[in-house]
């Protein structure tokens, strides 16, 4: 099972401790912080440090996004899922901290980073095989009145709006990728380009902040490649926010507003596409020539 996809135990749980939806979870110290004049990053890494034996894959890692879609490349072995893992908290950091809208999230689990907004997709895609495209979609989202035994039975007039809104945000976001007129195939059947696609309409579903696509176009035909950037384009002007990684430059270079170089578990430049290109470290580090 997914990742993005938390248990209804573990749901409970977090809507028991007060989660918020999306919309507003961040809303009240977003608006303090603005009325302080202070600048916050949607995400923001400090120091971050994680170490497998004697190896240091993520060395003070200091990273924060910049505009709505941040770029991270860098060639095999960089650090560069290493990284988001400890982002999504897949994996905890050594040392260092997370920061999303200004808040600590280093000690939150994987679901209550989702609940307050930062999801993320894999390199190799973690469908529910045996589910259709829908109920793929449907199982993702969060805070359902019918997942609790009394509100299934008490509330039925209540989980049935909750299922139909469901399907509403399902059908919308599969109508945005072409994948509606396969709503009712077992996920199983898709292309791999259509399952990536797929995982991109799954992490909607938890209205998110902030998505972190790990090598979105990886194994991608050209076809779903460009329904892919064209959604997140569309997505990012629609004020939601992306920190990608990926081999392909690109798609990198069309995608990412500002882009992070990591080579050995560092950063090793930042900037724009044309001056990260250009860099004699990138040339070296990540295309492996030398100038």
């Amino acid at each position: 099972m997914s990742l993005l996809l938390e248990t209804s135990e573990e749901r409970i749980a977090f809507e028991q401790a007060g989660a918020l939806p999306a919309a507003k979870r961040f809303e009240d110290d977003a608006v303090d912080r603005a009325d302080a004049g202070a600048e916050v990053s949607l995400l923001q890494t400090l120091g971050l440090q994680k170490s497998y034996g004697g190896l240091e894959a993520v060395a003070n890692v200091d990273l924060r996004s910049r505009g709505r879609i941040t770029g991270l490349i860098g060639p095999n072995g960089a650090g560069k899922t290493t990284l988001l893992n400890i982002i999504s908290g897949v994996e905890r950091a050594g040392s260092g901290r997370v920061l999303l809208n200004g808040r600590d999230i280093s000690g939150l689990p994987i679901h209550a980073r989702a609940a307050h907004g930062l999801v993320r997709t894999f390199q190799v895609s973690r469908e529910l095989g045996r589910l259709t495209v829908l109920e793929n979609l449907l199982l993702a989202r969060p805070r359902q009145t019918g997942e609790k035994l009394f509100g299934l039975f008490a509330r039925g007039a209540r989980v049935r709006a909750e299922e139909e809104a469901g399907i509403e945000a399902a059908r919308a976001a599969l109508l945005r990728v072409n994948l509606w007129r396969l709503a009712d195939a077992p996920a199983a059947t898709l292309s791999g380009g259509q399952k990536k696609l797929l995982e991109l309409t799954r992490a909607l579903m938890l209205d998110p902040l902030l998505i972190l696509l790990d090598e979105p176009a990886a194994g991608v035909a050209l076809a779903m490649k460009n329904i892919l950037v064209n959604t997140v384009r569309d997505l990012a002007a629609e004020g939601m926010s992306f920190l990608v990684v990926d081999h392909d430059l690109d798609v990198m270079a069309t995608l990412c507003e500002h882009l992070y170089v990591m080579a050995a578990g560092r950063i090793l430049t930042q900037g724009s596409f044309k001056q990260v290109i250009r860099d004699v470290r990138v040339i070296e580090a990540y295309l492996g020539l030398k100038p």
